[in-house]
């Protein structure tokens, strides 16, 4: 494909696992950001309020932002992201814990993609 031809979008798919050792310390950083944004509407902010002290995997998505990970990237432009959290089981020696089929593992490194760390 010529360069004319190939597309300026990208999708990163990025999955992250995170363990909580302390869920009072990701509430209250949730509640801290929530309190230092001036901009979130009161009936908004009371809604996530009460979503990230009811749940720390809430708190996790009001901490986690997209734009934190890609906004000081020089040459990108983030058009659009989602994201969300679920609390979930992890056995680390499961096999539903492995790389997907469609994940890339360290042989497609020599295509120019980056296989997985950890």
């Amino acid at each position: 494909m010529s360069t004319e031809e190939t597309s300026r979008f990208v999708r990163l798919r990025v999955e992250i696992l995170l363990e909580v050792h302390d869920e009072a310390a990701v509430t209250q950083a949730a509640l801290r950001r929530l309190a230092d944004d001036a901009e979130i509407p009161d009936a908004e902010r009371a809604h996530t309020e009460g979503a990230v002290t009811e749940d720390t995997a809430e708190a996790l998505a009001y901490l986690v932002d997209p734009f934190d990970l890609v906004g000081e990237v020089p040459g990108v432009e983030l058009q659009q992201a989602s994201w969300s959290s679920e609390r979930v089981e992890h056995d680390p020696d499961s096999a539903e814990w492995d790389l997907d089929e469609d994940d890339v593992g360290e042989d497609d490194e020599a295509d120019g993609e980056v296989g997985r760390i950890g």
